[in-house]
Order: structure tokens, then sequence, then C-alpha cells
């Protein structure tokens, strides 16, 4: 028993830190992946301090180069970069690996050695990164959207000012805080190594997959093809989003309620049924008693009832605006 609790409470530990140190790189590194790339060819120096950092991770280099040539890991990193992340491919299966191993170790143990508790905790650990992920994705692209109004009047100021679409772009990632400077300040470097803007921005877009963001940048590519006043534009575009904004924010107010009710209550059960299996794995094997068929049906229409439900309320809140 004292092996058991000491093989728990380390990797309890062992746990803990790697996900406390995962998310000091995700939060605390200054650029991302591709502003390293970006640096070598417009940051002044030789590049050697880059080249230095690079060597120190060749088998992490090469190993994420292989994954994200695949379908899948091209959709993990588009996923990372969206949650400004700064995680490569292979480091963030690497990471969901430990967390899935650890975690079905530890509920192996908590649950009496059973296998069902390895399962339980091989699947919690399994979705516990991809839903902070998802957690800061949202998160990142709900601040992003809020502060586009603000980005579309410095950019008509700058425009009236004489600015030219590059200097305002510029002036964006320079004045505003993160995380649109940042974006910003990517597309700024794609178009001084060449990279033409419609490019860039609709890189922008596929980091930031934002409908009022392609609104703008759909105006922006349309006025170079045809001309037109920009700044007026984006001035029209600028009050559109921000009534769009407050009556988003407005009906997000008004079926808090419902989305907070509808998640709860679908999760009850799920959470009910994990600590009472911990509690009294007997209470809840009794349901087997009816055999597998039984056991079946009753599994299929619980679950049924909570999914039907959920969508259901998920539904009523949904208000496209």
């Amino acid at each position: 028993m004292d092996l058991s609790a000491s093989i728990i409470i380390i990797g309890g530990i062992i746990l803990i830190i790697l996900l406390i140190v995962g998310v000091i790189v995700s939060s605390n590194s200054e650029r991302s992946i591709v502003e390293e790339r970006l640096s070598q060819y417009i940051d002044e120096g030789d590049g050697k301090d880059v080249d230095r950092e690079a060597q120190k991770y060749v088998l992490t280099n090469w190993v994420s180069k292989r994954v994200e040539k695949t379908s899948f890991g091209g959709k993990i990193a588009r996923d990372l970069a969206r949650a400004d992340m700064k995680f490569k491919a292979a480091e963030y299966l690497a990471l969901i690996v430990l967390s899935t191993l650890l975690s079905g170790l530890i509920f192996f143990f908590l649950g009496n050695r059973h296998w069902i508790s390895g399962v339980i905790g091989l699947g919690i650990g399994a979705v516990a990164p991809r839903f902070y992920m998802k957690s800061q994705q949202r998160k990142r692209l709900q601040k992003f959207n809020d502060q586009l109004p603000d980005m579309l009047n410095l950019m008509v100021n700058g425009l009236r000012a004489g600015y030219s679409t590059m200097q305002a772009l510029e002036a964006i990632s320079k004045e505003l805080p993160p995380p649109i400077n940042d974006e910003f300040r990517r597309v700024v470097q794609e178009m001084q190594i060449g990279i033409p803007m419609e490019t860039a921005l609709d890189n922008l877009l596929r980091r930031i997959p934002s409908d009022d963001l392609d609104f703008v940048i759909t105006a922006i590519n349309v006025q170079r093809e045809v001309g037109g006043n920009l700044s007026e534009i984006l001035g029209n575009i600028s009050f559109t989003i921000r009534e769009r904004i407050r009556i988003k924010g407005e009906v997000r107010v008004l079926t808090a309620q419902v989305r907070t009710s509808g998640t709860v209550l679908s999760l009850i059960p799920f959470g009910l049924t994990i600590i009472l299996w911990f509690l009294n794995q007997d209470y809840l094997l009794s349901v087997t008693a009816g055999g597998p068929l039984c056991t079946a049906i009753i599994i299929c229409v619980v679950l049924g009832l909570i999914f039907s439900s959920y969508f259901i309320m998920m539904r009523i809140a949904d208000i496209e605006v």
C-alpha cells in the first residue's frame, strides 16, 4: 500500500510539473516558431544565434517536420497557432502521451487497480490538453474580435493622415496590445520578405478564424483591385462591427443562464458516475446484473437523453447576430 501511495504521489507531481512547464512555455515565450523563422530574414545580424539555438533541438525539429507534413500534423500546428501555444506538433503530441499515461496510472491506483479506473484516467488525460487548447483558442479569438474595432479606427486614422496600407498595418503592430499586435506584426514580417499582402492576410485569417476579420480582409483586397476610399470603407465596417459586438454581448448575457445550465446539467451525471465509481464500485456494477443487453440499453438511453438535452439547450441559446 505504501508503494502504491508513493507511485501515485510521484506520478501526480510529475504530471503537475509537466503541465506547469507546458503552460509557462506556452504563455511566456517571446516569439512564436514562425516569427523565429521570419527573423532569420528580416532581423539584423548574421543569424548565428538562431542557428545555434536550432541545433539544440535537432531531434525535436526533425520529428516536428515529419509530423507537420501529414494532414493530421498540419491541423495540430494550425490549432496550436490559433491558441498561441508555443509548442511544436511533436511536442504537443508528446504532452498528450505523457498526460494520458500518467493520468491513467494515477486513476488506476486510486480505483483499486481496476481496469475501468485506468480507462477513465486515460480518457481524462487524453482530452485535458486538447480541452485547454480549445479554451485558449476561444479566449484569444474573443479578445481579438473585441480589439478589432480599435484596430480599424487606428488604421482609418493612419490612412487619413497619409499612411500607406503597409505603414498603417505596421502602426497596428506597434501601438495595440496583444493578441492583435502579434498577429499583425507577423503580417508585416511576411510582407517584408516579399510575400504579397493578399497572401499574408489570408494567412492571418487561417490563424484567426473570425467572421469580422474576414469581412475586413475582403474589403481591403477588393479596394486594392478596384480602388476607392479605403479609410471610408473601413470606417463604415468599424461602426458595423462595434454594433455587432454590442449586440453579441447583450445576447451572450441573456443566454448565459441557458448555456451554463445546459453544460452543468450535462456534466453532472458523468461527474457523479466517476465519483461513485471510486467510492463504491459494487453499487455501480449492480447495473450489470440484468445482463449485457440490458446494460447496453440502459447506457445508450442515458447517453442519448444527456446529449439530446444538451444539444437542444445549446440550440436555444445559439442566436445568430
